[in-house]
């Protein structure tokens, strides 16, 4: 089994072994904060100004960043004051958490599975978006959809990064697990996150087997994701992960794949082989 946590790394790792597997950690993210972003300044500012009506929060990692950086532009007294009277949407529960030592809390709370998809409707039904100036706290990649699906309800729309996924410095894990995969080594892929589908693809094509690591995912081996955001990008290179938990979060997806990921790799695999008997009938 090959997981691509970076974060949770070991949590991932023991977890996994708890149930018996044998892991392979291929790392295949490195965030890299924006400590001096060009945004959190003018962010601190509009705020505190009364120019943004809302701030949709996607993590509780980037909550604590976002916040940590406009408080070294205004006084945090005269920030927090500014940010209760505005609508504070948080998407999932750590975004709240990471608003707790700031004295704050959200007013619009985003149901599981808590894509930006339910982020959107809540909106839709709680809290009408045309004409409102709107705050999106990004992590990593800018979720150009839901920008778009703002936008197209009449939102003023400010993209806040607040870091970015860069590759490890270490690929030496990365490429490993690209040539277990091809070689028909592993039997489960773990993705949690989108840029890990992104990363592996982008060593795998270094090594010029991009295409042979696609068709491993989708004929040999199980693809289990964390959530639907996961999901979503898995779906942008053509795999339709095998295993999707209730629930967003590590735990669930370890017990998902221990539970399942056995009968589904035989399924699978017979699956690959009738399909390649019938073509070579042809």
């Amino acid at each position: 089994m090959i997981s691509f946590e970076s974060l949770l790394r070991q949590d991932a790792v023991e977890l996994l072994e708890k149930h018996g597997a044998r892991v392979i950690s291929a790392p295949a993210l490195r965030e890299t904060s924006i400590a001096d972003s060009p945004d959190a300044k003018p962010f601190a500012d509009n705020v505190c100004a009364g120019l943004v009506d809302a701030l949709i929060l996607l993590t509780g990692v980037g909550t604590g960043l976002l916040l940590k950086a406009a408080a070294t532009h205004r006084p945090r007294g005269e920030l927090v004051a500014a940010l209760a009277k505005m609508t504070i949407v948080c998407r999932g529960p750590k975004p709240a958490a990471a608003l707790k030592p700031y004295g704050l809390r959200a007013k619009i709370h985003v149901p599981e599975p808590s894509t930006w998809r339910e982020l959107v409707a809540k909106l839709d039904s709680d809290w009408p978006l045309r004409g409102r100036r709107v705050a999106i706290q990004e992590y990593g990649l800018r979720n150009e959809e839901l920008i778009v699906a703002l936008s197209d309800r009449g939102a003023f729309v400010t993209s806040l990064g607040v870091c970015t996924w860069q590759l490890p410095e270490d690929t030496g894990p990365l490429k490993a697990a690209v040539l277990k995969l091809v070689r028909g080594q592993a039997q489960v892929a773990l993705f949690t996150s989108g840029p890990q589908i992104d990363h592996l693809l982008q060593v795998a094509q270094e090594l010029g087997l991009a295409p042979a690591v696609r068709r491993a995912l989708v004929n040999d081996v199980v693809t289990a994701s964390m959530g639907p955001m996961t999901s979503e990008a898995l779906g942008r290179h053509g795999i339709t992960p095998d295993i999707v938990p209730g629930h967003p979060k590590l735990g669930h997806l370890v017990l998902a794949v221990a539970r399942r990921a056995p009968t589904l790799l035989g399924h699978k695999r017979e699956r690959h082989v009738e399909t390649s008997a019938l073509r070579i009938g042809k």
